[in-house]
């Protein structure tokens, strides 16, 4: 039993680099060692591999089992070395043949019957895997993820088996096929069913068509939050490598549904509970955050002066240049941030200055004192500013429906 290698991936923002998992089996006491900076994750995976194989009616040797995840001075974080280092031990043992096994890279959860399980970053590992021109191994459900990747070879097996099987030439894996792009057209919420509020659609049309950043003030129930949803239905449809590169940060935070590409701009609404690092990103692992999920897309925050202070000032740098730099004592990444902010908020904290009679007795210092929890520099960030007012009863049931989404959306991308 020689010593057996092959290529997973770790990952740095949306890039995929190359880790080289390397089994040797060796005399002494039986034992199975994992070195090269692996987190809980990596380290658990001993228990599970052992099981999986016990699972295909196997058993490790009584010989000393080391596990090499090269580079070494790199952090390994997550359940994907699973599949590569059963492969890998695998081929140690003599059970899969070497030369074809060489020619792949490989990520993939076990559980411990020996299902292969998804995983996080399937898509920037097939592209990796393609830029140094070797195939993937990867869960069934992720195989027609993969094969966006272009033309490299793809095995999608749903079971350890299935791997042993194939390259052992008693079943084929056959190449997953990616899937239809969707619809790139709108089926979200119509501009039409909005009443009245002529200068706010207005509004939205010229954010749309600048990417200019809005800001909305008025009362609770003045239309804010569904002028908001709608804004997404006037932007056009991403373009093919725009699509690529938020799948791919999709595809990094593990929500990369069934192999689909994301073809419209998305939109995404944090609450204002939300932290510094689920915003811009961060964390132990230096994880993308709401404003690279928006990448391309509308982010929407409501209550806008009731987030953090310090997660509001975050956003100033990405708002100009585009990315979110985060750095970690174990993680400096980059992060595609390219989105249009949308904020709403109330005229100040009870959200009744300037009606008359339902003031309360703060006013108007409440409001400036409200709007005193936003700075300046992040004020300015907001290109359009406008104030959005209630809708007279009156005046809903006999207005006439407006423009649908799709009318407008034609204006926008003209």
């Amino acid at each position: 039993m020689n010593a057996a290698r092959i290529i997973s991936f770790a990952f740095a923002g949306i890039s995929a680099v190359p880790v080289e998992v390397q089994v040797q089996f060796a005399p002494g006491l039986p034992a199975f060692i994992i070195v090269g900076m692996a987190d809980k994750a990596v380290g658990e995976s001993r228990e599970r591999v052992r099981a999986a194989l016990t699972a295909l009616g196997l058993s490790l040797p009584a010989r000393r089992l080391v596990v090499n995840l090269s580079p070494a001075d790199l952090a390994k974080e997550g359940s994907h070395y699973d599949l590569p280092i059963a492969l890998a031990v695998l081929a140690a043992m003599g059970l899969i043949p070497g030369e074809e096994f060489g020619q792949f890279a490989a990520l993939g959860e076990l559980s411990l019957d020996g299902a292969i399980l998804p995983v996080a970053g399937v898509l920037a590992a097939a592209l990796g895997a393609s830029e140094r021109e070797l195939g993937l191994i990867c869960p069934a459900a992720q195989g027609p993820e993969a094969a966006w990747a272009g033309s490299i070879q793809v095995l999608a097996p749903g079971h350890l088996i299935q791997v042993l099987n194939h390259f052992r030439g008693t079943q084929v894996l056959s190449q997953p096929q990616p899937p239809a792009l969707g619809d790139a057209g709108w089926s979200g919420p119509c501009l039409s069913e909005v009443i009245g509020q002529e200068s706010a659609k207005r509004a939205l049309e010229v954010a749309a068509a600048g990417n200019h950043n809005l800001l909305m003030v008025g009362p609770p129930g003045s239309g804010k939050s569904m002028l908001a949803a709608r804004l997404p239905g006037l932007l056009p449809p991403l373009s093919a490598a725009q699509a690529l590169e938020l799948s791919l940060i999709h595809s990094v935070a593990g929500f990369l549904r069934e192999g689909q590409l994301i073809a419209r701009p998305p939109f995404r609404q944090p609450h204002h509970s939300a932290s510094q690092a689920a915003l811009v990103g961060g964390g132990p692992r230096g994880r993308p955050g709401e404003i690279s999920l928006a990448h391309h897309g509308v982010l929407f925050l409501d209550e806008w002066p009731e987030f953090q202070r310090p997660a509001l000032e975050a956003l100033r740098q990405p708002m100009e240049t585009g990315e979110a730099a985060i750095a970690r004592a174990q993680a400096h990444v980059t992060y595609p941030a390219r989105f249009l902010c949308v904020a709403a908020m109330n005229p100040c904290r009870c959200g009744m200055l300037g009606e008359t009679g339902r003031e309360c007795s703060k006013a108007p210092r409440c409001g400036e004192d409200y709007t005193a929890r936003l700075s300046g520099p992040l004020l300015d960030r907001m290109d359009i500013s406008i104030e959005v007012r209630p809708i007279a009863a009156q005046e809903l049931s006999r207005a006439p429906r407006g423009e649908s989404s799709a009318v407008v959306a034609a204006r926008v991308a003209a």
